[in-house]
């Protein structure tokens, strides 16, 4: 997902400073955290199979890793105003790379809250990276130019949420499938969970690397903005909720987020299932990349739609295709149904900016403090896969994505609040 968030207070919007080859590395770590976001969709389903989770426990998976936006967002705000941008994104690139090295002990464990302690050590870093991307991308150049930055920027980031999966679900989705934990012996089990989840380790160990390097090339960085920190109060933000154009804006950020994660988190398992589409697992994990290739392909054709139609107008135009999508998912046979359900990723693009936009307009000096309470919205991704797997386990996965739907309806009806001003105040 693109993620448009601020540290609350960061300097000013008539600041811009100079680093040449720094945007090269700050689009590096767009693509990385969104692929490494995303992953979590190819992460699902294996779980799922090693430990024989239902649908409710395997979104817990979603649930640790987006828990951090809320627990982190603050501390990293407050971070960046102690030690300025380059350094508080080396923090977070170390902190995500103990997070991948924390599959180690988990896959040598086999223990599932050991894979959830290590999600949400790796979102936390995550996190703390996001805090500070986009402002500084903003800072990087001319302010006249730095929607165009951060669009491009946010095109990265869509890359990487196209790229990741596919590449995972070769990676890690190869033998799912296969035999079935729940009938072997206890010490057979034990031997197969840790022998199949040395794919997962494998996978993160080769993240952790790349890590590594990026954290060592910002690093060498670090004083080229040695005098660029963000600045002022960091909880006094919490105020604008009383702004009930905000609020509401904050309330879809945490629909948006919610709905697009529990459907990226069933696709696999609904591509799978017999009555869609009946394909292995390798084959539906690599299916993910339409989905969210579909926001990346999205993206570039909402930014033209935009800027001919009112925000919020389109904005209600998608979520509303999005609800027709769910439904014809729910309700098709066959491959059709898999085929709505992928499509909704092309509705997802510009959901998120356009809510953001919507959300902060009229915010004036305050827009960053803004920006770091939608920045914590983004728990819903926490909350709403869970709610949709006890959906699944309890009427099935077509009924589930009743939920998604309702999130997406409240959407529409906020873009159709701000077309008409009703939003205001």
């Amino acid at each position: 997902m693109a993620v448009t968030a601020a540290p609350p207070g960061h300097a000013s919007s008539d600041e811009s400073v100079s680093a040449p080859g720094l945007q090269a590395f700050m689009f590096a770590l767009f693509f990385i955290f969104g692929g490494i976001t995303s992953l979590n969709d190819v992460l699902i389903p294996k779980l799922k199979g090693l430990f024989a989770l239902n649908y409710a426990q395997a979104m817990l998976v979603q649930s640790a890793f987006f828990a951090a936006y809320l627990v982190v967002s603050l501390p990293a705000a407050a971070i960046v105003q102690r030690l300025g941008y380059l350094r508080t994104a080396t923090v977070g690139l170390g902190v995500m790379t103990t997070g991948c090295l924390l599959f180690l002990p988990a896959t040598a464990s086999a223990q599932y809250p050991m894979f959830l302690f290590a999600l949400f050590v790796l979102a936390a870093g995550i996190t703390i990276v996001q805090v500070v991307a986009n402002p500084l991308m903003s800072l990087l150049g001319p302010v006249r130019t730095a929607s165009s930055r951060l669009t491009f920027a946010q095109a990265f980031n869509a890359l990487g949420t196209t790229v990741f999966p596919y590449v995972g679900a070769i990676l890690i989705l190869g033998s799912l499938g296969g035999a079935d934990p729940a009938q072997l012996a206890p010490a057979e089990r034990s031997a197969y969970l840790v022998a199949e989840s040395a794919v997962i380790r494998h996978a993160y160990l080769g993240l952790a690397a790349a890590l590594l390097l990026v954290a060592a090339a910002v690093w060498a960085m670090r004083n080229r903005l040695a005098d660029v920190h963000a600045r002022g109060p960091v909880l006094q933000a919490f105020d604008l909720l009383r702004r009930r154009r905000f609020a509401l804006g904050a309330l879809s950020i945490f629909l948006y987020v919610g709905a697009e994660v529990a459907i990226g988190s069933l696709i696999v398992s609904f591509l799978m299932a017999g009555d869609v589409m009946g394909l292995g697992g390798e084959a539906a994990g690599r299916m993910l990349a339409l989905y969210w290739g579909g926001a990346l392909v999205g993206r570039f054709i909402g930014s033209f739609v935009l800027r001919l139609l009112r925000p919020g107008l389109v904005l209600a135009g998608v979520s509303a295709a999005a609800i027709t999508l769910l439904l014809l998912a729910a309700t098709l046979a066959g491959p059709a149904a898999g085929w709505a359900l992928l499509a909704i990723g092309l509705t997802n693009a510009i959901m998120f900016p356009t809510i953001f936009s919507l959300a902060i307009e009229g915010l004036g000096p305050r827009a960053a403090e803004g920006s770091g309470i939608i920045c914590m919205a983004i728990v819903g991704g926490a909350v709403i896969p869970p709610l949709t797997g006890v959906l699944a386990d309890a009427a099935g996965l077509r009924v589930a994505l009743v939920l998604p739907a309702l999130c997406y309806l409240v959407i529409t009806g906020y873009g159709m609040a701000t077309t008409r001003g009703a939003a205001r105040g």
